[in-house]
């Protein structure tokens, strides 16, 4: 089971993040998952691929070219421990301010609970601090 929920995670950032596939949204992410990490308010995560949609397509405006690599990976039971690189570049003006053309390089962590073939939970840990000094916003 463990290498299986590995492999999802994997396909999670192929396919959503790396292919851009909207779609595959409500196939990895339950309709009752939640996404922490990832909102402007900490008490109000991301719900369901109906709330994690937006982010998504604001990211992916942002930088239409991001390449997520899987870096390691660690499962226990229904949990994966997964570190990631991201790479893009800067290239729409999704986030609230113009375009830089520059690009990014930044790393993450995510823990994710599987349950069913879907991610049922995540709690998200990238440097988006990073992200933004390298955009010049910081």
């Amino acid at each position: 089971m463990s290498e299986e929920n590995k492999a999802l995670i994997r396909r999670w950032f192929d396919e959503v993040w790396n292919q851009g596939r909207a779609d595959a949204i409500p196939e990895l992410f339950a309709e009752d998952g939640i996404a922490h990490g990832l909102s402007d308010d900490a008490a109000n995560p991301l719900c369901g691929p109906a709330g994690f949609l937006p982010f998504h397509a604001q990211f992916r405006e942002a930088f239409p070219d991001i390449e997520v690599v899987v870096e390691d990976q660690i499962a226990e039971g229904d949990m994966v421990a997964t570190r990631c690189s991201v790479r893009g570049k800067h290239a729409g003006d999704s986030l609230g301010f113009a375009a830089t053309q520059a690009p990014v390089e930044f790393t993450g962590v995510t823990i994710t609970r599987i349950k069913d073939g879907k991610i049922v939970e995540a709690w998200n840990n990238f440097d988006f601090m990073r992200m933004y000094k390298q955009l010049g916003v910081i």
